[in-house]
């Protein structure tokens, strides 16, 4: 029996007809394709029609569905800024949306779903509008049904499949059948080509996407090992009843959900649950009157931890102005994505950044939570806007119940940044996974002063240990100076040592030429020439492998003259040579992570190497010092030996990240002396004390190293070798490595 055979109007509406009893159900019954192109799609309309698509299944018969994912408007504009990759929002759109069953018949629809799937009948794809880059919403509404005869209906309208269409909106649908003459003949072939453009992705400015695994894994979870593809009449009409006779409470939370989402207040996500040390970090800043430190070890979750603390004492005092401050702009990028996710609509202070008006946004919020227009604002800048005059206006003008959190706040020990930290602030947040500046106690104390007491110290062994982070193979690879590179460190060091200076208290520092021939000492030690040889020579057994990290550069992250996006020479030099090295000489694929990509080259570069089939090694440079979140690395060469704490931590850090699949990392470190030990037993007392001052610093690295890796004891002999070198010092008069 086919289609034509059934007495079908040309117009269905709800004022005259019930459209799922006198269309739906009928056709899908006879129907053997269902294409379908609709606005919103929900599980809950699959009931409604369950009768029909019983029938569907005895022909054998199957389902194409393209359907627009609900994205609320944070949604949108954190894939249109760029604050978040467009196929990670509208997974967790999906993922969201599908809601654990509170019924019996919400676990049908979801039984029925998961059937449908795992049975190859239904297939689900996901379509957006994109214009200039710029997300919106697909809206457009085609159905087509074909019968085992080949006839063909195609029906345009209002409706959407969902529940609320088919059973409380007022909808109307438009149908046209191949039987019925060439004009409808004509409109039906019209919407089938419309349709396949879409299925196959080739309509202007639509885009149409698979549906993502994550999503189908979730609904498939929800499959029992039986299902009723027929409903029966009592059990429909209960379904319905169900739902209208709760409408008002469904209207009512879903307009409330409309409303936490449109509303710019902190509230912490659903789908996050903070770990235990989280929650206890969070506990004790509160109990501490909203000021306190985070120390904890880099890939812990600071960044969550510190939204959480937002959250609750928003959801203490009702209001709450929010200042986050980041080192540098593509931090400021990184913690966007996580604030939309804290139900935050964030000002994004920068030179570059994409809110042009940034400054009129913070200017007008300021005034307006002043008033109580608003109880809440979120501002998110750069160390550098954070400064200027104008931002630290704005932040004098609020009227209590402001909350600075600094990221990376080691940093707000320096002169300049700590003279900006205004103690009229009442609620102050520093999260750091380095607090403790390096040879810098009189900064340490600064920021003590302020965050006061640490609300929690967890360390990188107690991270470990409890499994946030990735445990560690750790290999120190010894390199030494060229003859021409040791001539020229001789030469920095002994101007440098004309350069310090002596405070009254016995301390000494460093003058300002002096700091600028300590950084040109360091980039020629971390540059050094042997480590491209010794590169070669470990990394060949990898070089197959995927998932692998160069650490490059020849400076650090404290340069004084450092400015994002620039880059120098000396660090282009060396990166270019490994690249070439890694690209022509081993054939891996590779490509440069920097300062100088931009922000949506960086998302393209991290999804590529995670995916390992593009790119294998990433070859970096100082950008990856701090926040940036790259978990999938398993093996990293770090060749830019820093003898700071602060960087080295930092730079170990990126490589312990938790990933799918990575039970363990393995870290290749470049230990760099002036020469090759056995030599220094002939040097003079002026020559030693200078290597004396390297090698030591080299061994507290290697030891933080070692000391919590899985293979300690490959350390061990070349720690004891540095030492017995330090301890030749003590015969010019000075101390062993041990007092």
């Amino acid at each position: 029996m086919g289609f034509n055979r059934i007495n079908l109007k040309l117009r269905y509406r709800s004022s005259d007809d019930n459209i799922v009893k006198d269309f739906y159900i009928p056709v899908l019954n006879m129907s053997v394709l269902y294409k379908r192109a609709v606005g919103f799609f929900s599980s809950a309309a699959l009931l409604e029609v369950s009768r029909g698509i019983s029938g569907l299944i005895r022909n054998g018969g199957r389902i194409q569905l393209i359907a627009s994912p609900k994205l609320q408007e944070k949604d949108i504009e954190a894939i249109n800024t760029g604050y978040m990759a467009r196929d990670k929002v509208i997974e967790k759109v999906i993922l969201d949306s599908i809601q654990e069953p509170t019924n019996y018949f919400e676990e049908e629809r979801l039984n029925l779903l998961a059937h449908l799937i795992a049975d190859s009948i239904l297939d689900i794809k996901i379509a957006f509008f994109e214009k200039k880059n710029k997300i919106g919403l697909y809206h457009e509404k085609i159905g087509l049904l074909y019968d085992g005869e080949g006839n063909k209906i195609a029906f345009t309208g209002s409706l959407n499949e969902s529940l609320t269409a088919f059973t409380l909106n007022f909808e109307s649908i438009d149908v046209f059948c191949s039987w019925r003459g060439n004009e409808s003949l004509e409109r039906v072939i019209e919407k089938e080509k419309d349709f396949e453009m879409l299925w196959d992705n080739k309509t202007n400015e639509i885009i149409v996407t698979d549906f993502p695994k994550v999503a189908k894994e979730k609904l498939e979870s929800y499959k029992k090992l039986d299902v009723a593809w027929d409903i029966d009449e009592q059990e429909y009409e209960k379904e319905t009843k169900y739902f209208i006779q709760n409408k008002n409470y469904y209207i009512k939370d879903e307009l409330a959900s409309y409303k936490i989402s449109k509303a710019n207040f902190p509230l912490i996500p659903k789908s996050i649950e903070l770990y235990d040390y989280q929650k206890e970090a969070v506990n004790n800043w509160l109990e501490n009157n909203g000021v306190g430190i985070f120390n904890m070890a880099t890939g812990t979750g600071k960044t969550y931890t510190g939204l959480a603390a937002i959250a609750k004492l928003f959801e203490k005092n009702k209001r709450l102005g929010v200042i986050i401050v980041c080192p540098y702009q593509h931090l400021v990028e990184q913690w966007v994505e996580d604030i939309i996710a804290f139900n935050m609509k964030p000002i994004i202070g920068y030179s570059a950044s994409c809110q042009k008006d940034w400054k009129d946004r913070l200017k007008n919020d300021v005034i307006d939570f002043n008033l109580g227009i608003i109880n809440h604002f979120c501002f998110v800048t750069t160390n550098a806007t954070f400064a200027s005059d104008f931002v630290q206006k704005q932040i004098t003008q609020v009227i209590n119940d402001l909350v600075l959190v600094i990221d990376e706040a080691h940093n707000f020990g320096a002169y300049n940044l700590s003279q900006k930290l205004n103690p009229q602030i009442p609620y102050r947040l520093a999260l750091s996974a380095t607090i403790e500046r390096y040879g810098d106690q009189e900064g340490t104390a600064k920021l003590f002063d302020y965050f006061k007491k640490e609300c929690i110290n967890y360390p990188l062994g107690r991270a470990i240990k409890e499994k946030k982070l990735t445990p560690y193979y750790y290999y120190p690879v010894l390199t030494c100076l060229t003859e021409n590179e040791l001539e020229e460190y001789k030469k920095l060091s002994v101007q440098i040592a004309k350069c310090i200076i002596k405070r009254p208290n016995g301390s000494t520092e460093l003058n300002e030429l002096g700091k600028r021939l300590a950084i040109k000492r360091a980039r020629l030690v971390a540059g050094a020439t042997n480590k491209l040889t010794k590169l070669i020579e470990k990394i060949k057994e990898y070089k197959d492998d995927k998932h692998i990290l160069v650490y490059c550069g020849a400076t650090t992250i404290s340069d004084i003259d450092y400015v994002e996006g620039q880059v120098e020479q000396s660090e282009l030099r060396q990166i270019t040579i490994v690249g070439n090295i890694l690209g022509n000489d081993l054939g891996m694929k590779v490509a440069q992570f920097t300062s100088q990509e931009s922000s949506a080259e960086r998302e393209i570069l991290k999804k590529e190497f995670a995916n390992g089939d593009n790119i294998q090694a990433l070859i970096a440079i100082r950008c990856l010092d701090e926040g940036v979140n790259i978990p999938n690395i398993k093996t990293a060469f770090i060749l830019a030996s820093s003898t700071n704490p602060k960087e080295y931590i930092q730079r170990r850090g990126r490589v312990l990240r938790l990933a799918s699949g990575k039970d363990f990392a393995r870290i290749y470190d470049f230990i760099t002396v002036p020469r090759p030990l056995e030599g220094v037993r002939n040097l003079s007392k002026s020559e030693i004390k200078y290597d004396i001052s390297l090698i030591k610093k080299e061994i507290v690295r290697i030891e933080d190293f070692a000391a919590l890796s899985l293979n300690p004891q490959d350390s061990y002999m070349l720690i004891e070798k540095m030492k017995e070198v330090y301890d030749l010092s003590a015969k010019y008069g000075g101390d062993s490595y041990e007092s």
